[in-house]
């Protein structure tokens, strides 16, 4: 059983798309728990495919593969999961801002969160500050991503924190902003939770605002 899982962690971490469905299946039939494969093989998985990122072993096109391979298996086992293994690690909305309709590196951050054990729903790129407002009271999820790539649209974080805060929003859900223009002063400045350099630091630090959200 350990080999399987280990031949399903290889997979992902070095790209072989075309192989994981029918490992992830051949786990399954072997009686290797559905949570088990998720949790011991699609997620460990991740963290090492994100370790590399951060060490610059590999980069973003390699990142996409392995974050595919990743999601093409999680979809093969995900009907099968029960509701205790499918206790996600918290709820994150990630969307770009107003003005913004760059999307690579959201979407790079969304499925290493969603490798992580996330539920991640994406809103999309070129978001209003209400219609942000309005994910958020409706979903209350724990944690909201930010991206943005181009300087003139980081104010628009700004202005989502302000309207979180005058609508009382504010202290029910953690704050994550990104982006190439973006940098942990800035974060700090507009009065975000924490800021992400890469998709490893998002991850990483997404789980440990989720333990506080």
């Amino acid at each position: 059983m350990s080999d399987l899982l280990e031949s399903l962690k290889e997979a992902v971490i070095t790209r072989r798309t075309a192989e994981i469905e029918g490992l992830v299946k051949a786990a399954l039939e072997s009686g290797i728990a559905p949570g088990s494969i998720v949790n011991d093989g699609l997620i460990p998985a991740m963290d090492v495919v994100g370790r590399q990122f951060a060490d610059g072993q590999i980069f973003v096109p390699e990142m996409l593969v392995s974050a595919m391979t990743m999601k093409t298996g999680l979809e093969v086992v995900k009907p099968m999961l029960t509701g205790e293994e499918t206790q996600s690690k918290g709820t994150v909305l990630m969307a770009t801002v107003k003005g913004d309709l760059h999307d690579i590196g959201k979407n790079i951050v969304s499925m290493m969160l969603e490798g992580a054990g996330f539920r991640v729903i994406d809103l999309g790129v070129d978001l209003s500050v209400d219609k942000l407002i309005d994910q958020v009271e409706s979903v209350k999820p724990h944690l909201l991503g930010l991206s943005a790539l181009l300087t003139t649209t980081m104010p628009e974080m700004k202005r989502v924190i302000e309207e979180l805060t005058e609508r009382g929003l504010r202290d029910k859900v953690r704050i994550i902003v990104g982006g190439a223009p973006v940098n942990a002063k800035f974060a700090e400045q507009i009065g975000a939770d924490g800021y992400g350099a890469n998709a490893t630091e998002a991850v990483d630090l997404a789980r440990r605002l989720a333990v506080l959200a």
